[in-house]
């Protein structure tokens, strides 16, 4: 089979695509043949050395949707020709960028019918974080406020349809050419975060401030997010952050008793958990994943370096 794999660290012109063996499954494992694979700016630091994968050369690509091809030896629930999302790979497991994966079985969840499967693909990463970070992490309730930076993001759209599901009024960060798609996606509020009086703003749509904030920028956002946010709110933090920026004034954090969570998907205990309610809200039409771009296999270098440097709404997706 055609797989991208990457021999040595470096920026995206190490990718190529080979000619590798056809996984066959473990025990736990089912293998999958890939409709699609969604590409995160994860990819690039596994790629880059900054996350040490298990081993080189190595597949890229956290995350995949499509068939199973084959199920392994104590697998079950499953069977040959389900549609199938994952995510978690590419960290200790060979990734998505490849014509066929092996998935062990913690880390997938059968699609409902007439999802989409290549949008499914750039599902994993963005859908699972957002869920974690507003569902299991800030406890957001129904009637509640949460403010997502960056609405227009991976992360970002999957997070207002989230919370949007989960009965919130959601207000959202983002540029002008977003605001109609992202009114849609179920953001009551859609503000450009390049306006002057953005603090005021979030106070005035937020009916005097969120009680739940996603934040992929903490090095821009820390002290904005302490400002805005309500009594005992709960920030939660995704993403690489500068740990040199801190509060220039952290008695307000402290007189509102908020709280700050930092997390990342890998620390899932079982990522079949949430990709389940995911691949659940997907099948009910709640979480649209947003396609910006497909690329082929010989196309992935590309792909890693527009995930990092373009601006566009939703997810880039490799369709194998």
């Amino acid at each position: 089979m055609r797989a991208v794999r990457y021999h040595e660290h470096g920026g995206p012109e190490v990718l190529r695509v080979d000619d590798v063996d056809r996984p066959e499954p473990g025990p736990g494992d089912v293998v999958v043949e890939v409709a699609g694979a969604g590409i995160n700016p994860v990819d690039t630091y596994f790629r880059e050395g900054a996350y040490e994968p298990f081993t080189l050369p190595m597949v890229p690509g956290v995350d995949a949707a499509g068939d199973v091809v084959a199920v392994g030896e104590d697998v079950e629930g499953v069977s040959v020709g389900d549609a199938v999302v994952a995510t978690g790979l590419s960290k200790d497991h060979y990734g998505a960028c490849a014509e066929y994966v092996a998935v062990p079985d913690d880390r997938f969840a059968t699609l409902p019918s007439g999802v989409d499967p290549v949008a499914a693909g750039g599902a994993g990463v963005a859908a699972v974080t957002a869920w974690r970070a507003l569902i299991d992490h800030a406890g957001l309730e129904p009637a509640e406020t949460a403010l997502i930076h960056g609405g227009s993001g991976g992360v970002g759209h999957a997070a207002v349809q989230v919370a949007a599901a989960a009965g919130a009024r959601v207000v959202t960060t983002a540029a002008p050419p977003y605001h109609d798609r992202l009114d849609a996606l179920g953001a009551d509020v859609v503000l450009d975060y390049g306006r002057d009086d953005l603090r005021e703003a979030v106070g005035d749509a937020s009916d005097g401030g969120p009680d739940v904030i996603l934040d992929h920028r903490l090095d821009d956002y820390l002290q904005f997010d302490a400002d805005v946010a309500a009594h005992d709110g709960r920030i939660v933090g995704i993403g690489e952050n500068d740990p040199a920026v801190g509060f220039t004034n952290d008695g307000v954090a402290r007189g509102k008793d908020l709280t700050y969570q930092f997390m990342s998907m890998f620390n899932t205990p079982e990522l079949s958990a949430p990709l389940g309610r995911v691949a659940r809200l997907m099948g009910t039409g709640d979480l649209e994943i947003e396609v910006a771009r497909t690329d082929d296999l010989a196309e992935v270098a590309d792909a890693h370096r527009d995930v990092m440097a373009d601006s566009f709404l939703g997810k880039l997706v490799v369709t194998p």
